[in-house]
């Protein structure tokens, strides 16, 4: 009885805590844009849920070695990373503050080839949180009938189900969704907590460990090496909560949240806080905040007790997560219902998890059309503000890669988390490339440090994900990778990637009806991809004449993009489209856009 009501009281106060869309804020420039705990909800969810599965998939790299104990060190590792990772995002709010991420900082600051890159690793990286966190879902409901690890089909069929409700809410527009799962978090924190209580009066009253039921099996030193980095890196995959925050940051309302509005009144001497924690980039560094700490902290309470209690993933048919919650929940009087709610609240938080995915492939995906590197007809935007193409295209991929790796979460989390890596490194490049620009003294020198190092450490992670997840089909993503890249080229270099400057128009204003400065981002971005187009072709048609094969460039020289602060308008926020000197559009069109 104490567990029901328990459980119905956390139900009512989660369902309090979520937000309402406010009907003027629905259609903000056509985009259903949402606040701080919306955003927290939406942006963060991913990050949140590797709850379920990061550190089970850590202490596998370690558990069948005996090297459990060793798990600390891979969580300082993680919690290092994601501080300083977190950090550089944080301050790349102010810079990018419209939105993009490393994909407007490289085109900015770097290169077109960037661009590119960093384009096609987030774009794979999104279907492979969509694939680990509805299988791991699937993971946690099975967990309940201890049939983890069992037939792969009923793992496939749960995930792709998980996967296609997430789907459906998340082309229903963004307000609902958060509201949803602003309320399943909410019951997680407050669930999560009465866990943690249980396992400590658990510890309390001596529980004895589970009874290994294998022996460990050898480990040179060379290898505990191996299988310590493995871990570390098995650890470290929901880094992409970084740039899908950074990337969704126009979805977000350009207003303070109320404790920024009392503190500018209440407590002026700290306005330097308040400012940065203001508009819509401190929103984004609000939710950011979180990520600095709660990889770290979950992360070591769960290795506490998963070493404390010698219960992994597999465990008794449960995971790792599964056989805590279990040890947990039954010091409380009926604590059976709240085991059953805990793990099925997570399979519906590890769907909700694809959310993230979903609404970053929508805010990535239009703009690559209007660059030239995905068709045309992929961009359309329903009157919610969502964009059902690409979240139906990019679901579609997902569970076909479900059903290739045959359900089975462990195969697919070593392509998980790689790629992000890549985009991390070059935005530390591109917020050096500003720093050196724009400012100067101590502050440029030890920014330009900062800067650099996370780039490097993010490089030295890219290739340690490779080396640790190497057994496990880390070479894949290598292949994989190199074929996204290259079918990238050959699309920008078709007939396929060519844009005019009225398609460009209609693409950005009409069809994905955005406006503003990040309509001229994208605008500005597309003529610079045109820019590199033509290079490309220039030196293919250079290198077929060193052969005698005369193959002149179709297309004449595009648009120049000229300088970046220039496009953007940056004095002049509500000039015309930068391509309007090109066009011919009618006043009253372009009237109206503005308005």
């Amino acid at each position: 009885m104490l567990s029901v009501v328990l459980l119905i009281l956390i139900l009512v106060i989660s369902y309090k805590l979520a937000p309402r869309e406010n009907k003027e804020h629905a259609h903000v420039h056509g985009a259903g844009q949402v606040g701080m705990v919306a955003a927290l909800a939406l942006f963060g969810v991913d990050y949140f849920t590797s709850y379920f599965y990061a550190t089970g998939e850590m202490m596998t790299a370690l558990h069948p070695y005996g090297l459990e104990r060793y798990g600390y060190i891979a969580v300082v590792v993680i919690a290092l990373a994601n501080f300083a990772f977190g950090v550089l995002y944080m301050y790349s709010l102010g810079i990018f503050n419209e939105g993009g991420g490393s994909y407007t900082a490289s085109m900015r600051y770097l290169a077109p080839t960037l661009s590119l890159i960093v384009a096609v690793t987030l774009i794979e990286d999104y279907v492979f949180t969509i694939v680990v966190s509805a299988l791991s879902g699937g993971d946690q409901l099975l967990s309940i009938i201890g049939a983890y690890g069992e037939s792969w089909i009923w793992h496939f069929l749960i995930g792709a189900a998980l996967a296609a409700v997430t789907w459906y809410l998340t082309i229903r527009g963004r307000g609902e969704s958060a509201k949803v799962v602003t309320t399943l978090l909410a019951a997680f924190v407050l669930l999560t907590i009465t866990m943690a209580i249980g396992l400590i009066v658990a510890h309390t009253r001596g529980v004895p460990p589970v009874p290994p039921s294998e022996a460990p099996l050898p480990a040179s030193f060379g290898r505990a090496l191996l299988h310590l980095l493995t871990a570390s890196m098995k650890g470290m995959v929901a880094l992409t909560g970084l740039e899908a925050m950074s990337n969704g940051i126009q979805f977000v309302i350009n207003e303070d949240v109320s404790l920024v509005k009392w503190g500018k009144q209440r407590l002026p001497r700290l306005r330097r806080l308040w400012t940065f924690y203001s508009g819509k980039a401190g929103i984004g560094r609000f939710v950011q905040t979180s990520f600095l700490f709660y990889g770290g902290l979950t992360t070591l309470f769960l290795t506490i007790f998963a070493i404390r209690f010698d219960v992994y993933d597999g465990t008794l048919g449960r995971t790792l997560v599964g056989n805590l919650a279990h040890i947990g929940f039954a010091q409380v009087p009926g604590g059976s219902v709240l085991f059953w709610a805990y793990q099925i609240l997570g399979v519906m938080l590890l769907a909700a998890a694809s959310m993230t995915a979903l609404q970053d492939a929508q805010a990535t995906e239009w703009r690559d059309v209007a660059i030239g590197e995905i068709p045309e007809f992929v961009v359309y935007r329903h009157p919610n503000g969502t964009f059902t193409r690409s979240t139906t295209i990019t679901f579609i991929v997902a569970v076909v890669v479900m059903f290739l790796v045959k359900g089975r979460t462990s195969v697919a989390a070593p392509f998980y988390g790689v790629g992000v890596f890549l985009p991390i490194s070059i935005m530390g490049l591109a917020i050096r490339r500003h720093l050196l620009q724009h400012t100067t003294g101590r502050a440029r020198r030890w920014g330009v440090l900062l800067a650099s190092a996370c780039a490097v450490l993010s490089g030295v992670i890219f290739i340690g994900q490779l080396t640790g997840k190497w057994e496990e089909g880390g070479w894949i993503r290598l292949i994989t990778f190199a074929t996204l890249f290259i079918s990238a080229h050959l699309v920008l270099l078709s007939p396929m990637g060519y844009r005019t400057t009225g398609q460009i128009y209609r693409i950005v204003r009409d069809k994905a009806r955005v406006q503003g400065a990040m309509a001229s981002i994208v605008e500005w971005q597309s003529l610079k991809m045109q820019e590199y187009r033509y290079e490309l072709l220039v030196l293919v048609a250079r290198f077929w004449e060193a052969f005698g094969i005369r193959r002149p460039v179709r297309y004449e020289q595009p648009v120049q993009a000229g300088d970046y602060d220039h496009a953007l308008h940056v004095d002049h926020p509500d000039a015309p489209s930068i391509l309007a000197p090109y066009l011919e559009i009618p006043k009253e069109v372009e009237a109206q856009h503005h308005l």
